[in-house]
């Protein structure tokens, strides 16, 4: 008997009786760490024992499982009902969302051929899975009966919110499409399921195939020492004589900031400008062809570009805000952010400067202004930021305003040596969360930094399943005698991830698809935003930052410094960001498949935003995983977006306090623990009592 007859006898009985049956499993899985039960603490993943050869059988076995499930519900020969419908949805496919979050999150953070080519295989596979749910017209009957009977049903907010969310998903995931559209429905989605990885794939490999030796010490003699240590280091872990830069931030952007060596910085610019652009790791007919797709399943649905089938269902609601938000905001900054630019010039002309100030120049004439400027720079600071004591202090701060207590243990197992793990608990002593935390750079991560679950909040059973929630970072390496010291930047980004976390760590509710972070994509980044506020705040820096070595705290006058330097450049960054914004909306506001130079179409794409020479052949698109791998296409603009309500958010704590318990409070109850439990503008109201409005962000820029 196969697997799938296997599942689908046992399960009879659930049909007819709604009964939860026992599976048998097949004898090949048995020891299959991935199917079996985990008696580990708070039944964490048993990452030791998980080998590549388990997520496969374990993943296709729990598809069959979740079919399974889905054809009782089907079969079901009493009415429809929200919990023999909706709910036994929502609690169904328990084992496969376990065991792909165990391997995607693993993947993200520590891949490896074996990793990637599991990948490929298992994607098509769970895309067809949920396009044979959200096509199955028997489910989709069941679930209309329910959503029909809505408004006599008398289910609370939640309830409710699960129950229209899951007449939406069927509803824009082609359950209303009917014959040839629904084929091609599943079509689209599979191949675009396929393309999106291999995009993000190819991004890692270009990114990882590139690095830059150099043996003559002269070259780098003028460096930071925090910036030769970490060349030397990765030179040495390569093989290597001398210092080794390459494509992974840490790397990067310190060389880019700190050497004159123009050639070589021309060099790396063009390198990490051209990923993914041409030779063996070419993303350039992946993005025509996503961006085709969506359009045609955006056209399969009855919408007339993929942004407006998306936007829909967002906070913004519809392209034409979206396009309007990011052309106001561009006309309110962009003459600011020119003139930072012709500022940068002028100082790098004053030092003898000579010629046109190219994107490779930026950096290192950006950063002697600015010490010029506030007598401030990165070195200046790096000792303040041990990376140990930057991570208490993330921690202090979620006890002040949340009440949370962060103890490490050793008896839960990390799936990489360089990964920690905390019981995270509140002041009464429950235990919140189980938190991951992954800071360094390896070949083997993805850039960036993210936030993510090896499981979310949920009730089994009548009992509340806490999360295991994941931070991953790519911060500087400790090298020698030198521990880890964060960039101001790196420790920024600590908050806005950790912002993420609490979202994730806080989180209360029955259902997984609409606790934690599972909210409209452009609130999902006010939770993290806000928490960079902190970073500027002598109050909070008092208590924590001291010398790595002498143990002196922070000078005041330093302090003063990095706030007087918030906003340094903040027009030309916010323009920045706008850029990409525009290039994500222009992609997915096609309304004929594009067939042109890629090259071409993001030089027009941002050209309302151009304050800096273009580089001919050169694109940062080709690399751009948010949104062609992501989940952000159509989304990008969210960090914006919620920029604006982040700065309207945190006004609420300068006016009451930083550390104030009733606002922190009523940002736990209101925002970070009801996740998508109502709508995101409903929320932020009652948490703030108002609307926000664009010109806090300006004004918080100091753009008057």
């Amino acid at each position: 008997m196969t697997t799938t007859a296997l599942i689908m006898s046992a399960l009879t009985v659930m049909a007819t009786t709604g009964e939860k049956p026992v599976v048998e499993m097949p004898e090949s899985l048995k020891g299959n760490p991935l199917v079996e039960e985990w008696n580990t603490p708070y039944q964490t993943p048993p990452f030791s024992e998980i080998e590549y050869a388990h997520y496969e059988p374990a993943i296709d076995y729990a598809i069959e499982l979740n079919r399974a499930e889905i054809e009782a519900i089907v079969n079901n020969p009493e009415a429809p009902t929200f919990e023999n419908t909706i709910v036994a949805m929502e609690q169904s496919g328990k084992l496969l969302n376990r065991a792909t979050g165990v391997f995607f999150c693993i993947n993200g953070c520590m891949t490896s051929p074996e990793m990637q080519q599991i990948a490929l295989n298992i994607t098509p596979k769970l895309t067809e899975l949920g396009n044979d749910i959200s096509l199955n017209p028997a489910l989709f009957e069941r679930v209309k009966v329910v959503y029909n009977q809505r408004k006599k049903l008398k289910l609370d907010q939640e309830d409710m919110t699960l129950l229209e969310n899951t007449y939406k998903s069927f509803a824009r995931s082609g359950a209303l499409l009917e014959g040839e559209d629904k084929e091609l429905y599943r079509q689209y989605s599979s191949e675009l399921s396929q393309l999106t990885l291999q995009f993000g794939q190819n991004a890692l490999k270009a990114t990882n195939a590139f690095s830059y030796n150099i043996t003559d010490e002269a070259k780098v003699a003028e460096l930071p020492d925090f910036v030769k240590e970490g060349m030397a280091a990765e030179a040495a872990a390569r093989g290597q004589q001398g210092w080794t830069v390459t494509l992974d931030a840490p790397s990067y952007s310190p060389f880019m900031t700190y050497s004159t060596q123009r050639d070589i910085k021309e060099i790396l610019y063009r390198a990490y400008n051209t990923r993914g652009l041409g030779g063996e790791f070419d993303n350039q007919e992946n993005i025509r062809r996503i961006a085709e797709l969506r359009l045609k399943i955006a056209n399969l649905l009855g919408y007339k570009c993929y942004s407006d089938y998306v936007l829909e269902d967002r906070m913004a609601e519809s392209t034409k805000t979206v396009n309007k938000f990011l052309a106001q905001l561009n006309k309110a900054t962009l003459s600011y952010a020119k003139k930072d630019v012709a500022n940068i010039t002028a100082y790098a002309q004053s030092l003898g400067f000579e010629g046109e100030l190219m994107p490779w120049d930026f950096g290192y004439y950006n950063e002697k202004y600015k010490e010029a400027m506030y007598s401030i720079n990165d070195e200046q600071i790096k000792p303040y930021l041990q990376l140990e004591s930057a991570k208490e202090a993330v921690f202090m701060l979620a006890g002040k305003l949340y009440g949370l207590t962060f103890t490490a243990v050793d008896n839960i197992e990390t799936y990489h040596p360089e990964a920690s793990v905390y019981e995270v608990r509140d002041n009464a002593g429950e235990l919140m969360a189980v938190l991951y935390m992954d800071f360094f750079p390896r070949e083997s991560k993805r850039q960036g930094a993210w936030m993510t679950e090896f499981r979310g909040v949920n009730v089994v059973d009548g009992q509340e399943q806490r999360p295991l929630v994941q931070l991953v970072m790519n911060f500087t390496k400790p090298t020698g005698n030198t521990p880890s010291l964060l960039t101001f930047d790196e420790f920024t980004t600590f908050l806005h991830e950790f912002g993420h976390g609490l979202h994730g760590i806080l989180a209360k509710g029955k259902y997984e698809s609409i606790n934690g972070t599972s909210v409209k994509r452009d609130f999902v980044e006010l939770p993290s935003q806000i928490m960079e506020n902190w970073a500027y705040e002598k109050e909070y820096l008092d208590l924590w930052a001291k010398h790595y070595q002498t143990g002196e705290p922070m000078p005041a006058e330093l302090i003063e410094k990095i706030v007087a330097a918030k906003n340094y450049l903040a027009a030309y960054y916010n323009v920045r960001q706008l850029s990409f914004g525009m290039l994500d909306m222009a992609w997915h506001t096609i309304t004929t498949p594009y067939t042109g130079d890629v090259l071409e179409f993001e030089k027009k794409a941002i050209a309302p935003t151009q304050v800096l020479p273009v580089v001919d052949g050169t694109a940062m698109q080709t690399a751009f995983t948010h949104i062609f791998s992501g989940g952000y296409a159509s989304g990008y603009y969210g960090y914006k977006w919620a920029e604006v309500l982040a700065a309207d958010a945190y006004s609420y704590f300068t006016e009451e306090g930083i550390f104030s318990k009733k606002v922190a409070g009523k940002f736990r109850h209101e925002v970070l623990e009801k996740g998508g439990h109502e709508h995101p503008m409903t929320l932020y109201k009652n948490f703030r009592g108002h609307k926000p409005k664009t010109q806090s962000l300006i004004d918080q820029m100091g753009l008057k």
